[in-house]
């Protein structure tokens, strides 16, 4: 009973700790980018650090840790959207929240980041 128990409460534990999407960030899937890049001028971000190899049409990379200084890089109108990419998310996230205090309004990051890139057989610079 005791094990039960406490296997329960490790389980509800692990499961909070799941990265939730807050309601200020879309997750797009690698099909679902690259449709868009097809149809559409979107701005692409890479974010991961160290830098790695980006995906093709990537407008600009930015450390995600550094977003402050690269303000000039990322359109003025505060509502156009920006989609951004790591290598498997995280740091998207974590770029996406510091843009959004920023005052950024319609931010994307890429599901699974490169690696789904990659899975999904889409190509890189």
């Amino acid at each position: 009973m005791k094990n039960t128990f406490a296997s329960a409460v490790l389980s509800l534990f692990l499961g909070g700790c799941a990265f939730q999407t807050p309601d200020y960030l879309q997750m797009v899937t690698a099909p679902e980018l690259n449709q868009l890049m097809q149809n559409q001028d979107i701005f692409l971000v890479d974010v991961h650090t160290p830098e790695q190899r980006h995906i093709k049409g990537t407008d600009v990379f930015i450390p995600y840790n550094n977003v402050e200084k690269y303000l000039d890089k990322l359109p003025q109108d505060k509502t156009t959207p920006i989609y951004l990419y790591c290598e498997g998310g995280p740091m998207g996230n974590a770029a996406a929240k510091r843009l959004h205090e920023l005052g950024y309004e319609h931010l994307r990051n890429l599901e699974g980041g490169t690696k789904a890139w990659a899975k999904a057989g889409f190509g890189f610079e």
